[in-house]
């Protein structure tokens, strides 16, 4: 009897086939992938969805509420907050993936090494690891930011340098546990060289735990670059920066509250988008944990 026979007889809905089906079939991870979707269309696509010049001033106008020609109001220059907060995606994903993205290709390289390499090699590499993680974010960052200045060159080396150790230890507990696997013996006893075992066999298997981390790291980045912004220790004035355009929110606050509530939106949705989605990548990448078989 075939499959489909049985699935009919049974009644069973058919499981989608795929990472990306098994993602998309599960109401978190659908609603995930559509936010974090749309603030990448938002981001790319910044210049032609804008309504307005995002630095235009227009002092007359400002601190107007939600209108239909400022659909999120303008804040204390007159500047129109939607524009703003549009071109704040660009600067928040920018930096967030663009951060978290680099980290996690220097922790994916310094992982393996330290997994598959000599005893030696991997004590040296744990020792620095080590060193880095004991690093507060915030005091690290805070310090480093007052030497060097801010900007966003700065933060995102700050978000670099404090985010490679746990994606390198990661990668190094999942390299060590595939090391003596028995396809990893196979391909030796076959005389496959290391980078091929390396790059064939082991980084396929452990690249899919990093993209989960690394999926719910990025809003934690991008409260970071946002709560520096507020502080004037990010992305400096005009522009435009969710951390900035929520200062000038709380600035203004007596006078319009709704730039506040219009600044906190993005930080919120975004949140729940990567979190979501990093979530779904979980139960898409190992049905396992979910209770499917494999």
């Amino acid at each position: 009897m075939s499959f489909a026979a049985d699935s009919r007889t049974d009644g069973a809905r058919p499981r989608p086939r795929g990472a990306l089906g098994r993602l998309m079939s599960e109401p978190m991870g659908a609603t995930g992938a559509v936010l974090v979707a749309l603030f990448i269309a938002v981001a790319l696509f910044a210049p032609l969805i804008a309504p307005y010049d995002p630095l235009a001033l227009d002092i007359p106008a400002k601190l107007q509420g939600p209108s239909l020609a400022h659909p999120a109001g303008t804040d204390q220059l007159g500047r129109d907050t939607l524009s703003r907060l549009i071109y704040g995606a660009r600067t928040a994903l920018a930096i967030a993936m663009g951060a978290t993205g680099a980290a996690g290709v220097i922790g994916l390289a310094l992982g393996m090494m330290a997994g598959y390499g000599p005893r030696w090699l991997d004590g040296a590499l744990m020792l620095v690891l080590d060193s880095l993680a004991s690093l507060p974010m915030i005091l690290f960052a805070l310090a480093v930011i007052t030497v060097l200045g801010p900007s966003a060159t700065t933060l995102v080396f700050v978000i670099i340098l404090v985010s490679i150790s746990g994606y390198a230890r990661l990668v190094r507990a999942q390299t060590l546990g595939l090391a003596n696997a028995e396809f990893i013996q196979a391909e030796r006893t076959m005389g496959a060289s290391n980078l091929r075992i390396l790059f064939r066999h082991l980084m396929p298997n452990v690249v899919g735990p990093l993209l989960i981390v690394l999926s719910m790291d990025v809003p934690v980045v991008i409260m970071l670059e946002a709560g520096l912004s507020y502080l004037n220790l990010g992305i400096r004035p005009p522009v435009p920066s969710w951390g900035n355009i929520l200062y000038d929110g709380y600035s203004s606050l007596r006078q319009q509250p709704a730039l506040v509530i219009a600044a906190g939106v993005p930080l919120v949705l975004s949140t729940i988008g990567f979190t979501f989605l990093g979530e779904g990548l979980r139960d898409a990448l190992d049905p396992r944990l979910k209770g499917g078989g494999p």
